[in-house]
C-alpha cells in the first residue's frame, strides 16, 4: 500500500551531516497499515529516520525514552544535533519506533515449519516473541507507558496495539470472517497489554512469572469464549478488555 509522505523541506537541517531528511513527524504513528498477500508494505520508516532511531535505541537503557536519547542517535547516526523539529513528537517518536520495528519482525523471528501446531500455539509463541524484544528496555518500559498515556499520543498507541493483535493472529493463521475477527483482536489487545505491564514488576528468573501470566489470561478469553454465545455478550467483554488496555497505558476509568 503506498503511504503517503509529506515532502516539506526543514530549513534547519543544513547544520546536519548524512542524508536529508524531510520536516515532518519523523515517526508518523498515524500511517495506515493493512495485509496484503500479493503486495510487500512500504517500509515505514526512511532510511534517515530508521539510521536516527536505531541508533538512538541503543542508548534508551541507560537515558530511557528521551531527547537526550534521540540526541545521542543523532550523533551517532553521522549527524550533528538533531532539531527539535525533527521530532514533532519527542520520545514517543522512539517509543512508536520501538513498537513498530518490533511488531514488524515477528514475522521473520517466528517461523512454524510444523504444519501441526494448532492457531492457538501460534498466537502464544508470537505473544512470547514480542514481549522477549521488550527484555532490554523493560526496566524504562512504565516510563515509556506514561508518555503513551498523554492525551495527543493515546489514540496511536491504541492503534499501534490494535495493529500488533492483528499481526499476531495473521502469523498464526486465523482465518476468521465473522465477527469473532472482532473479538479475538480485541481480546488479544488487552491480553497483551496487560501482560506487558505485568513484565515490567516481574522479577522471575528469564520472566518465567511473565509467560505463566500470559498463559493464564490466553485460558480464561478461551474458557469465556466457549461460555459465551451472543455478539452482545462478546461485545460486553470487548469493552471490559478496552478498558483494562486503557487502565494499563495509565488512563484513569
Amino acid at each position: 500500500m503506498a503511504v503517503a509522505r509529506s515532502t516539506l523541506t526543514c530549513p534547519r537541517l543544513s547544520c546536519l551531516r548524512g542524508p536529508a531528511i524531510t520536516k515532518r513527524s519523523i515517526v508518523s504513528p498515524y500511517r495506515h497499515h493493512y495485509h496484503s498477500y500479493e503486495h510487500d508494505p512500504e517500509p515505514p520508516f526512511s532510511a534517515a529516520e530508521d539510521s536516527i532511531l536505531s541508533a538512538a535505541l541503543n542508548h534508551v537503557p541507560s537515558q530511557g525514552f528521551t531527547t537526550l536519547a534521540l540526541s545521542h542517535g543523532a550523533q551517532d547516526a553521522g549527524y550533528l544535533d538533531v532539531s527539535t523539529n525533527l521530532f514533532p513528537h519527542g520520545p514517543f517518536d522512539l517509543i512508536n519506533y520501538h513498537l513498530v520495528t518490533q511488531r514488524l519482525a515477528l514475522k521473520d523471528r517466528v517461523l512454524f515449519p510444523d504444519p501441526s501446531i494448532g492457531v492457538g500455539a501460534k498466537v502464544r509463541a508470537l505473544a512470547l516473541q514480542r514481549l522477549e524484544a521488550n527484555k532490554n528496555i523493560i526496566h524504562r518500559w512504565q516510563e515509556a507507558l506514561a508518555i503513551m498515556a498523554l492525551p495527543s499520543n493515546m489514540s496511536p498507541s491504541i492503534a499501534e496495539l490494535a495493529r500488533l493483535s492483528d499481526e499476531i493472529w495473521f502469523l498464526a493463521g486465523d482465518t476468521s470472517v465473522d465477527t469473532s475477527w472482532y473479538t479475538k483482536r480485541a481480546a488479544l489487545s488487552a491480553i497483551y497489554s496487560s501482560t506487558e505491564l505485568f513484565m515490567t514488576t516481574d522479577t522471575s528468573a528469564n520472566y518465567k512469572e511473565t509467560e505463566l501470566f500470559l498463559d493464564r489470561r490466553l485460558r480464561e478469553v478461551q474458557s469465556i469464549g466457549k461460555a459465551v454465545g451472543s455478539v452482545g455478550q462478546w461485545i460486553g467483554f470487548t469493552a471490559a478488555s478496552t478498558i483494562n488496555v486503557l487502565r494499563s497505558k495509565g488512563v484513569r476509568i
